[in-house]
């Protein structure tokens, strides 16, 4: 019992873990003595368990959790610096900017001034928000497949960027990699009406990142208005169905706003910790969240019969789901994410010199583990390997899937694992 209960703790509070079959075995290279072996058949759960790592909450919450506290400290390293990043990114220009998309239709809403089309005052949870005034002439087509295309816009509207701030800057496309950089992180939400739009942090650096300080003439309000002419001029051609060619570009409601380098202030200013909260919470939330739709895909248009969403989704995933049927779309994938109402990108994306990396962020969690582990264990000074020491060890492993999830006594254990945390830290 009580090793279970050690490798359940292990888990971190993830609910859906994966449970593996197989071995490992560590070998001096040199001797040949085996260091260490496991075998999955000996632990106390039969397998070996390990995180789903899964970022939907709704999948589970512990995994997601981490994900988005992962992607909090990924957006502010890129503000503040840290991880990696030089703490003079705070001196350059940057910008919070959201990008909408356009209307395919009148939804029910709570506009910031007076009453919604159909007359009502919502309240927040109204659960009418974000459906359409008039479903029959709504247009789920283009909703479907503006979600399709909205990482295919992005892409090319950070092209146009860096054309535009060269362009204010009097530069050509070729010298401008030789006095500054466009550097970005973003991350996807949907609306309550189900359409995709962003969130992004965008700033200037030097030619080489970060690293090095922006240009003289790189100011935030150049970079806000480079961001205006590119979004406004960013489109992608879309299918033709039905005699109807469809083109799409961001929608006219676009806000940018400078942040600033002080803490909150009376919720006066964007500041640095507000931006990275506000994109982290979306970490960890999907189509399902805004909208009510699913958080799995579907094999089978006819499961829907069965599954409890509003309308408003369900016509969504309808549309996605016929709209797959075609030839002519069939690199959008559109069953497969029917789902997620078309959008098939990536949750959060940023250039390579914005900041450091959730893998980053991954490897150190784990590389800190160890070394408590190495410390519980008795040694109180653990040193990590060194990569250039003659003193190899070999990794003989090979693990098979065998599942997922706990076992009705596992959970049990793992919710009073859950309860002693809670109960502990309500103490201190």
């Amino acid at each position: 019992m009580p090793g279970l209960m050690r490798q359940l703790r292990g888990l971190g509070g993830c609910t859906t873990p994966i449970r593996l079959d197989g071995h490992r075995t560590d070998i001096h290279a040199t001797t040949g003595e085996i260091l260490h072996s496991l075998n999955a058949s000996d632990l106390p759960a039969g397998n070996l368990l390990v995180r789903c790592n899964n970022r939907r909450a709704t999948r589970c919450a512990a995994c997601a959790e981490t994900y988005r506290r992962d992607t909090y400290q990924l957006i502010t390293a890129g503000l503040r610096g840290g991880k990696g990043t030089p703490e003079a990114v705070t001196t350059h220009p940057r910008v919070f900017a959201t990008f909408t998309a356009p209307s395919f239709g009148p939804v029910h809403n709570r506009p910031a001034k007076g009453r919604c089309r159909c007359g009502t005052q919502h309240p927040d949870d109204a659960p009418e928000l974000g459906a359409p005034l008039n479903p029959e002439t709504y247009d789920y087509e283009a909703a479907v497949l503006w979600n399709a295309h909205a990482s295919k816009i992005w892409a090319r509207f950070s092209i146009y960027l860096r054309r535009e701030v060269a362009k204010r800057a009097g530069l050509t496309q070729r010298d401008f990699a030789n006095h500054a950089r466009v550097s970005f992180a973003k991350v996807a939400e949907y609306q309550k009406r189900g359409a995709i739009h962003f969130h992004a942090v965008i700033r200037l650096d030097g030619p080489d990142g970060g690293d090095t300080p922006p240009p003289a003439w790189a100011t935030a309000e150049l970079l806000t208005d480079a961001i205006r002419a590119a979004a406004s001029a960013a489109d992608v051609p879309g299918p033709v169905i039905d005699r109807r060619a469809h083109t799409f570009a961001f929608g006219t409601q676009l806000d940018i706003r400078p942040i600033r380098s002080a803490d909150f202030d009376a919720g006066t200013e964007l500041t640095e910790r507000a931006v990275a909260a506000y994109i982290a919470k979306y970490a960890t939330k999907g189509a399902e969240t805004a909208t009510g739709t699913l958080d799995r895909p579907i094999k089978f248009l006819a499961e829907l019969a069965r599954m409890t969403i509003p309308e408003h989704a369900r016509r969504l995933i309808r549309t996605a789901w016929t709209l797959g049927a075609r030839k002519d779309l069939e690199d959008l994938r559109l069953r497969a994410w029917a789902h997620m109402l078309g959008f098939r990108g990536h949750f959060s994306t940023k250039t390579r010199r914005y900041s450091t990396t959730l893998g980053a962020l991954r490897t150190a969690r784990a590389e800190w583990r160890r070394l408590q582990a190495a410390i519980a264990l008795g040694d109180q000074s653990p040193v990590p390997a060194d990569p250039d020491s003659d003193d190899t060890t070999l990794v003989l492993a090979h693990w098979t899937f065998a599942g997922t999830g706990l076992s009705r006594g596992e959970e049990w254990l793992a919710a009073s694992i859950a309860l002693d945390s809670t109960e502990g830290d309500a103490a201190a």
